[in-house]
């Protein structure tokens, strides 16, 4: 797999959304093998009424960005800490290569580059020269 500089990773419990350096490429990772489970805990019940991580679908997304120097990951809930947790304890390379983990409510496409441009120190897009 070729090496990329910066990989943001856009993250929930149904899918990930890659975007390799900042031009607009994307990758979509295959959804969890297990379908999003509504899980309520009841009273008298034992366990947290939480789904387990997947971690077949974390190991998908380790996988994807494997070679990058940087990585931003972010995305709601507690997604985002369980895939920066499995980087960390799967292969330490990668968990080392992350700029940052931070929170952000199903964000579009041109906010997560703003992430990425703000955490990889990127300024903004410039106008190309006028030429007259």
């Amino acid at each position: 797999m070729p090496t990329h500089l910066r990989a943001i990773v856009c993250i929930d419990h149904s899918q990930v959304r890659l975007h390799i350096g900042l031009s607009g490429e994307e990758q979509i990772v295959p959804h969890p093998h297990l379908p999003t489970r509504h899980l309520h805990h009841k009273a008298n019940t034992i366990g947290s009424g939480h789904a387990a991580p997947d971690l077949k679908f974390l190991a998908q997304v380790r996988d994807a960005v494997r070679g990058a120097a940087q990585i931003l990951i972010i995305g709601p809930s507690t997604a985002r800490t369980e895939l920066a947790k499995c980087f960390h304890d799967q292969d330490s390379k990668i968990g080392h290569c992350i700029v940052a983990v931070e929170a952000a409510d199903h964000p579009s496409d041109g906010e997560i580059v703003a992430y990425a441009r703000h955490y990889f120190g990127i300024g903004p897009a410039r106008a190309g020269a006028i030429t007259g």
